[in-house]
């Protein structure tokens, strides 16, 4: 094991957060159209809410349709920085495991680790297929000349969040402190220590996705009116059938 080096993993945040996160999310917005925007939405609940504003409805589909897709973007950059963690502590790397995203050695200890987001991600038949990806992985493993005698440990690793039982029976689910803790060699205030680097020159990107989203907002609001408002009404039907349809 190597000591972390904080100085290190600031440096990382702060060179790859922008190409990783802002970049993408920004090119994410420009790719959008409004037949994106209103084939992905449940308009059932929209309409039973009521709403007849075009600009209101609008804004709330590309709301709606942005804030999802920043969240697996930023997900997939999170995951990026605790690999690099572990790169530098354990020589952790990507795993090539079916379902799996991390793994690293430890002494006689061999850690399979599927990284998610918050403790919440996946409903019982997701979580399900994790517990038998770990199964098969170890069962590999467990059989093949370099790991034979190792332990493996899987790991269900959150980057945020808590679970305070953290040990299933099938493996273990750390979130937020503990998963930083073990791939950063017992660093007990990396969680907190990344907070700041995450947050470098968001003003400016956001500043910049702000004015493009309200640049797609008009375009997609003068589109909507001409082709699903009738005398400046929505016409329901006509945009059910573009969302729901037989093509």
């Amino acid at each position: 094991m190597t000591p972390l080096n904080l100085a290190d993993v600031v440096g990382y945040i702060e060179a790859n957060i922008g190409p990783q996160f802002h970049a993408k999310k920004i090119a994410k917005i420009k790719s959008l159209s409004l037949d994106n925007i209103v084939m992905r939405k449940n308009l059932y609940l929209f309409r039973a809410k009521g709403s007849n504003s075009a600009p209101d409805f609008i804004k709330s589909v590309l709301d709606a349709t942005v804030s999802s897709g920043e969240e697996t973007i930023f997900g997939n950059f999170l995951e990026k920085v605790a690999i690099f963690v572990c790169e530098k502590v354990y020589g952790g790397r990507k795993s090539g495991i079916r379902g799996l995203d991390l793994e690293f050695e430890d002494g006689d200890k061999k850690y399979l680790i599927s990284i998610k987001s918050g403790p919440n991600w996946g409903n019982s038949g997701q979580i399900k297929n994790l517990v038998n990806n770990f199964t098969a992985a170890k069962k590999s493993l467990t059989t093949s000349g370099g790991t034979a005698s190792m332990s493996i440990i899987c790991i269900e690793a959150c980057c945020y969040g808590v679970d305070n039982a953290p040990n299933k029976g099938t493996h273990y689910k750390l979130c937020g402190q503990r998963f930083w803790e073990l791939i950063s060699g017992g660093n007990e205030t990396l969680y907190r220590d990344i907070i700041e680097p995450l947050g470098y020159q968001a003003k400016k990107k956001n500043d910049e996705i702000k004015l493009l989203c309200s640049k797609k907002l008009n375009i997609f609001t003068a589109a909507f009116v001409e082709r699903f408002c009738d005398e400046g009404i929505i016409n329901w039907d006509r945009l059910i059938c573009l969302n729901s349809g037989k093509s």
